[in-house]
């Protein structure tokens, strides 16, 4: 099995830079690989320094055609009956780095933008962090039905065999929250928004759980089986704007707009998830993040 990007299952890193770039116009194609094996593997991957590499479909098809994963393609943008929903903001390339505190995050950030800098622009920059020990800015904590550490690799890799063994489907989204209006809410009807409890993350159970529950509408079950995704989420935020970078990993690319259509109301029972009242993606992206194999292989 290719090796896997460890950047992706790293933990217990607590600030975050979130960079998105897009290739110089006429730039020639022979640069681009080179340009790419600028980027090294930090050597330490948990509470250090950590890098991941993801590659938007028009890139990845004019890197390596033959080995681009089936299901990789651009965002497209989600509608909803009430009017929100998902604008597609798709680049070329997308780094996440995270590590120890906001100063090695950005100072790698620039570091990697300047080495980008021959064949790349950048296009957004997104710095976050850990918020009171995994919560989101609205005070719950946030990705409660991730599977557990060991079995994060079988939800979030692609199977040996596959085009694109060892590597991961990418979802990006921006959201802005309304911290205003949610806080204004009692909580009681907070908790009924998210599913959960906000002091200790408990479900509610399904007397006190509505349909339109932030959870029951992403926690998606076929044939009896939860289609379980990674979520790597982190917090960002002023005085004057919060929101949430919103990550998530597969090996399946199909349970992301299985998801966003459940949120959004496009799903046959036309439920729409109640979050989406106090929260506004405003741009969204789908990438791969190929194995440190494959990598390795576009860099030469």
């Amino acid at each position: 099995m290719p090796v896997a990007q460890p950047g992706i299952f790293a933990q217990g890193t607590r600030s975050h830079h979130y960079l998105q770039l897009d290739l110089r116009p006429g730039v020639d194609p022979g640069l681009i690989g080179p340009t790419l094996g600028r980027l090294h593997q930090p050597d330490v991957t948990s509470g250090g320094l950590n890098l991941v590499i993801a590659l938007g479909p028009a890139l990845a098809h004019l890197l390596g055609p033959g080995g681009t994963p089936d299901g990789l393609v651009p965002f497209a943008p989600v509608g909803s009956p009430a009017g929100r929903g998902v604008p597609a903001d798709q680049h070329d390339l997308w780094l996440w780095l995270h590590g120890t505190g906001p100063d090695t995050v950005l100072d790698a950030a620039r570091l990697a933008t300047g080495a980008l800098a021959p064949a790349f622009e950048l296009a957004t920059e997104q710095p976050a962090f850990s918020y009171r020990d995994g919560r989101d800015m609205t005070g719950f904590v946030d990705g409660t039905e991730n599977p557990p550490v060991d079995e994060a690799p079988d939800v979030a890799l692609v199977p040996e065999g596959r085009p694109g063994a060892g590597g991961s489907f990418v979802l990006v989204i921006h959201f802005v929250h309304d911290l205003a209006a949610f806080g204004v809410l009692p909580l009681e009807d907070q908790e009924a928004v998210i599913g959960r409890t906000r002091v200790d993350s408990v479900e509610l159970d399904d007397a006190r759980k509505p349909p339109t529950a932030h959870i029951a509408r992403v926690v998606v079950e076929e044939n009896g089986e939860e289609l379980e995704i990674y979520r790597r989420s982190t917090p960002y935020g002023t005085v004057g704007v919060q929101g949430l970078e919103f990550v998530a990993f597969s090996a399946d690319p199909g349970r992301f707009p299985t998801m966003l259509a459940r949120m959004y109301g496009l799903s046959d029972d036309g439920i729409i998830d109640r979050l989406t009242e106090f929260t506004t993606a405003e741009g969204a992206a789908s990438y791969f993040a190929p194995s440190l194999t494959a990598l390795r292989a576009l860099a030469s």
